[in-house]
């Protein structure tokens, strides 16, 4: 599918530019259901992101070093590519009070995030304090989140957890293969109807990476104990989804953070295998990627989901 790059700009409240950049475009297929892990009747999807021990990306891996166990038995690969594929991408982005001095650099690294999108690509805005809110719904104008952003005027507790959730259900409506959402927030939950534990199993059945900006207080000990739950819920769920919790020390570290997560998205490994057990019994099965370093590397990091529900039909 081809779709002339177009450049556009928003103004927002400092006059940010939010160019997308020009590159080619990329392929939708879009009669498969949009997954993370996409599973149909013969196969697995997995994307992988490796790193080097100081966490810049590896690209141009051959297939051949590359190793994928579903449930300790080893699986035949059968596709594998490192296509800069469209995505389907959700921001939600903290409007509780204590991100008053905090908004303009944050929607700073909004801007810095959208300049790797095109045509293709595909975002919603989830705006998070007493309630959760969906302001943007899915849009492949990046400049309408950016807008909605730069003017929101920050107050009351924190609806973390339940900003998720409402972000899984409004991500069954995605165009794209690849989803994700990306976070920005400076704190825990302290509002929320949903919990932890629902929010993992939510996140698990629904196949969505995630990645976020925590701005957290250094030392999160000193917060109640709810608030303590959100960066440490955050972290479980990146990790197990193939995503990055990123902690900010300091807000001009925020613009530096949202161009390594767009990187990161951006150039992945698409791993496809049929697995060797084709029961149907909507069993968790857990999934390992291990990468043969070549010569030249060494300490390699790999990042990808755990694991995935079978289907049932």
């Amino acid at each position: 599918m081809c779709s002339a790059l177009l450049g556009f700009q928003a103004p927002g409240e400092n006059g940010i530019d939010v160019k997308p950049r020009a590159r080619q475009a990329s392929f939708t297929r879009p009669d498969a259901p949009p997954a993370e892990i996409r599973i149909d009747s013969s196969l697995v999807e997995i994307p992988v992101h490796v790193t080097r021990h100081d966490g810049s990306t590896v690209t141009n891996l051959p297939k051949e070093q590359f190793r994928v166990t579903e449930d300790g038995v080893e699986q035949k690969i059968t596709s594998f590519n490192q296509d800069d594929a469209p995505l389907s991408i959700g921001i939600l982005f903290d409007s509780s009070g204590s991100m008053h001095n905090k908004i303009s650099k944050s929607s700073e690294a909004a801007a810095t995030f959208f300049k790797t999108a095109n045509l293709q690509d595909e975002f919603f805005l989830v705006e998070f304090n007493e309630r959760p809110k969906l302001t943007v719904p899915f849009t492949p104008d990046s400049s309408a989140i950016f807008q909605r952003i730069s003017h929101i005027k920050p107050f009351g507790r924190t609806s973390l957890f339940d900003a998720i959730h409402l972000a899984l259900v409004h991500m069954k409506q995605a165009k794209n293969l690849r989803k994700a959402i990306v976070i920005v927030s400076d704190g825990g939950d302290n509002r929320s109807r949903f919990t932890a534990t629902q929010v993992k199993n939510a996140m698990a059945e629904s196949d969505v990476q995630l990645y976020a900006m925590g701005i957290f207080e250094h030392d999160t000990r000193k917060l109640p104990q709810e608030e303590q739950n959100g960066p440490r819920l955050l972290d479980e769920l990146a990790d197990q989804t193939g995503g990055h919790l990123y902690s900010v020390e300091a807000l001009d570290e925020l613009d530096a953070i949202s161009e390594r997560i767009s990187r990161e998205l951006r150039n992945e490994y698409v791993i496809g295998y049929s697995p060797a057990n084709p029961i149907r019994d909507g069993k968790y099965r857990h999934v390992r990627v291990q990468v043969t370093p070549p010569p030249e590397l060494h300490d390699l990091r790999t990042y990808y989901r755990h694991g995935y529900y079978a289907p049932t039909q």
